[in-house]
């Protein structure tokens, strides 16, 4: 019988020709010294299985009963993550040498049983390529996600064998000694740290805190208390554009380093995980403005490395490691080998082609651990771009394996406005979860049947090949953008801008533009029978209709400037975007906190004004 795709893929996998039915009542039986450490193993084991099922500790057995033996046993395993996982005729048995480990048994069990309770007997062996393997998220783009949403999002990473989540944070922690710069944000709360924290242990994934704190500070630096720690307070030059609005702290104001201290003092005691992200990426006005003669005199890679290291130290002060974005030091590779080896460097890029493997080396040959950090590139695409995004998690796999990186984080940002459906970060996530875990068994993974299997529960898997291919369906318009999409930035541009984007354009280009939106349409086609066994089904629908009505307008869009305006048609383009905009209010509430909110549609409201 045919073995059900799994994710991750097991590395290695012997069938033994023979077949097993889960019964609807048994025993599983748990073997370990403590065996309150594999109790939530169990537990979520038996709801899969059914109330027929019990749990017991040791190996007593009536006759005649059904067991899956969950065995704890030291030294078991080539790797302390690894477990063995066998299915005879008479019964199913997992082997680990850690609590960790059994749980990733489990979960590939779960699998295996999941549309039918007829198995095929075999023996798998499994333990993984990466030791952490994480998702960050972005809540500091307008969206913060419900508790629900999250506790969704990280039951579904575990599952994929994920044991680091990250939340990325600007100014969306409730700080209490600093509420202007949260107020309206809905931000996450201590006690709320404290919850996801349990949850995540529970499922042997380590919440590691994400707070930035030398660029990216624009949340802050624009209030009225903290605006004399910026390096440029009335904006900056930026690779970007200009900027009007300050970015980066000022490193030769001691104000600044203060401010680092008490955010860390008050965030840091929330988390169990004894690591900490600073951030430090994109540091981009560095020597614009205040630090302007230190960094004349002393260099910018000086300065920012002085910098980061105070930082360091008050990171070290609370017993944590650092993290840190390597995209500044690995540009001043004479400065590397000066970083302290205990610290952690996350080398990030998000383009298929991204150089991980020259920048990857920088860190590795002085001897600083490092991440590979690619992307979903959900971000500035409405709905993804997919070749692109497997290209680059692929990309960082590979490298990160060639030059001994001790991690791989999979970061899902959302850059002007959040636009993108939770969903559409599906496919990201799930192959970035794949090859992390083994690269050789799962780099050719059937990315659009195990999508919709695992992430959607779709078992016609209508759901995977539309996410995939309605993230690829912008390439159609021929327009190539940098770390978006065309039809993303259409929305959010000029009438000048879009010509810009125009001027070597014929008349095929309208052409191209319906083919884009048939395309569209013969890729949703399938939505309307298709069958999700999620509590969220029709809202994952919505979302994904949404998606494709957006890019749609943006083809429209693009259109009607190509034209020359036509007047007759900006009535029905104004209806199409208040439209749009209802489905996106009504989208954003049921997975997001209200702050941001408004920011977001914002900029959706901004996309009529080209048409006034």
């Amino acid at each position: 019988m045919n073995i059900p795709i799994l994710l991750p893929q097991p590395r290695q996998l012997e069938t033994l020709g023979g077949e097993f039915t889960l019964p609807d009542s048994g025993i599983i039986l748990v073997t370990a010294s403590d065996p309150q450490v594999v109790r939530f193993t169990a537990v979520s084991l038996k709801e899969q299985l059914g109330e027929g099922w019990q749990i017991n500790v040791g190996s007593v057995r009536v006759a005649g009963e059904t067991a899956v033996s969950l065995n704890l046993i030291l030294n078991s395993q080539k790797h302390a993550q690894g477990y063995e996982l066998t299915v005879t005729t008479n019964g199913i048995s997992i082997v680990a040498e850690t609590a960790a480990g059994l749980f990733y048994g489990v979960q590939t069990l779960k699998q295996l049983f999941k549309n039918s309770r007829l198995l095929p007997t075999l023996r798998i062996q499994d333990w993984p390529d990466f030791p952490n393997r994480g998702v960050m998220l972005d809540i500091s783009r307008d969206k913060v996600p419900t508790m629900e949403t999250l506790f969704t999002l990280i039951d579904q990473l575990a599952s994929w064998k994920v044991n680091q989540f990250q939340l990325y944070t600007e100014h969306t922690f409730a700080f209490r000694q600093h509420p202007v710069v949260w107020a309206d944000a809905s931000p996450i709360t201590g006690e709320e740290i404290l919850a996801i924290d349990a949850y995540c242990r529970e499922r042997f994934i380590e919440l590691v805190p994400n707070q930035n704190t030398f660029g990216h500070m624009r949340r802050w630096l624009v209030h009225d208390e903290y605006n004399h720690l910026s390096e440029c307070p009335d904006g900056c030059d930026t690779i970007w554009g200009y900027f009007d609005e300050p970015f980066t702290l000022d490193p030769s104001e001691p104000g600044s380093i203060e401010l680092v201290r008490s955010m860390l003092d008050e965030l840091v005691p929330h988390f169990t995980s004894l690591q900490f992200n600073v951030g430090c990426d994109e540091t981009i006005d560095l020597g614009q403005g205040r630090s302007a003669e230190i960094v004349k005199e002393r260099g910018a890679g000086r300065v920012y490395l002085d910098f980061l290291m105070r930082i360091y130290r008050e990171v070290k002060r609370h017993g944590r490691t650092m993290q840190f974005w390597g995209d500044i030091l690995v540009n001043h590779p004479e400065l590397v080998s000066e970083l302290p080896r205990d610290v952690v460097a996350l080398e990030w890029g998000y383009e298929a082609g991204h150089d991980f493997d020259k920048r990857s080396a920088i860190f590795a040959k002085a001897g600083i651990p490092f991440y590979v950090c690619p992307g979903t590139s959900s971000w500035n695409t409405i709905a993804g771009r997919t070749d692109n995004s497997l290209g680059n998690l692929k990309n960082a796999a590979e490298n990160g394996l060639k030059h001994g990186a001790v991690g791989y984080l999979i970061t899902d940002w959302g850059d002007n406005g959040h636009w993108q459906p939770a969903p559409v970060s599906s496919v990201g996530f799930a192959y970035g979860a794949a090859v992390s875990w083994g690269y050789d068994a799962n780099v050719e993974l059937d990315i659009k049947t195990a999508v919709s299997e695992h992430a959607f529960c779709n078992n016609d898997h209508v759901l995977g090949e539309l996410a995939y291919e309605l993230g690829n369906a912008f390439k159609n318009v021929g327009i190539q953008s940098f770390n978006g999409t065309i039809l993303f930035y259409t929305m959010q541009a000029t009438e000048e801008v879009i010509r810009n984007h125009l001027k070597h354009e014929d008349e095929s280009i309208a052409d191209r533009l319906d083919e884009t939106k048939a395309a569209i349409d013969q890729i949703m086609d399938p939505l309307k029978t298709a069958y999700i066994h999620r509590e969220d089904a029709d809202l994952v629908k919505r979302e994904f209709q949404w998606a494709a009505n957006m890019l749609k307008h943006a083809c429209d869009r693009i259109l009607w400037v190509f034209n020359g305006n036509p007047p007759d048609e900006k009535a029905s383009l104004v209806t199409a975007v208040d439209a749009l905009i209802a489905e996106h209010q009504l989208i954003w509430h049921t997975r997001n906190r209200p702050g941001g909110f408004r920011e977001s549609v914002a900029r959706m409201e901004k996309m009529k004004e080209i048409y006034d």
